[in-house]
């Protein structure tokens, strides 16, 4: 399977035409039809369904196009890494970042060396730990900011002076926003909104040994998003501090979990 053939096969899969794919990639359509049928037997699967004027992926399809990206966005990150290796003069940083007020410290860092070096360019990656942590095997990732308590045996890391505060996002006519503190216990009979990873491996002890007690309404991926539903009073959001505007003239306001609740940040 060719490096080539995988970019033509990828180019095809993201036009949905093989009519404009062979015009990006300034082949011939023949040519193009020829490389994905041959691409078709070496694997024994079929990839598209071809229609008179598009083209749709099948199942074992969209698994190879998930696998091609991975591998073509491996190959350029290679050679570009190579092509520098003579004159340092900027380059591709590729970083994968958990939501947390922390991220801060990287863009202060950032602002740094781009004193330094006016070429550097920073490809930021959001995501919990479990998938920054998977592009970082991939080597797709040079450096993660992760704020759970994972086992990081395998990696070089530094401890960061950072630790994210657990607590609740709501609406400042919630009655709740007369107390300093929301205690554990309190959380038993609330609506809640938390993160869709969090739900598994990334809630504090005691959040997952009672998740099933939990009464949650919804779950989200951006904390911004989880925000919107808080506004409406469809729930209160689970999650850390400072990621929301709580100032003055906004609706919403953040109280944090007693015993409190903090998740340390390092950067792998």
């Amino acid at each position: 399977m060719e490096l080539r053939v995988l970019r033509y096969f990828a180019t095809s899969a993201r036009e949905g035409s093989m009519t404009k794919a062979a015009e990006k990639l300034h082949v011939t359509q023949p040519t193009l039809s020829k490389q994905i049928k041959e691409l078709e037997e070496e694997l024994g699967q079929k990839l598209f369904i071809r229609g008179n004027y598009n083209i749709h992926l099948t199942p074992e399809g969209e698994i190879l196009y998930k696998r091609a990206l991975d591998i073509l966005e491996m190959a350029d990150q290679t050679t570009a890494e190579f092509a520098s290796m003579n004159q340092f003069n900027g380059g591709d940083l590729y970083l994968g970042c958990a939501e947390s007020d922390g991220i801060s410290l990287l863009a202060k860092a950032a602002g740094q060396l781009l004193k330094k070096h006016a070429n550097l360019h920073f490809h930021l990656y959001s995501g919990n730990a479990e998938t920054v942590c998977e592009r970082l095997d991939k080597g797709l990732l040079d450096f993660a900011f992760v704020v759970q308590n994972i086992d990081v045996s395998k990696y070089s890391y530094l401890e960061l002076p950072v630790k994210d505060t657990w607590g609740l996002l709501m609406r400042k006519d919630n009655p709740l926003v007369s107390k300093q503190s929301i205690a554990l216990e309190d959380l038993l009979g609330l609506p809640l909104i938390v993160s869709r990873q969090g739900a598994t491996n990334e809630m504090p002890q005691w959040l997952q040994k009672n998740y099933s007690h939990l009464n949650i309404v919804a779950t989200y991926d951006l904390i911004f998003n989880a925000s919107i539903l808080v506004r409406e009073g469809i729930g209160l959001a689970l999650g850390f501090d400072k990621l929301v505007s709580t100032s003055a003239d906004s609706i919403l306001c953040f109280r944090p979990i007693t015993p409190a609740i903090v998740s340390p940040m390092r950067l792998i």
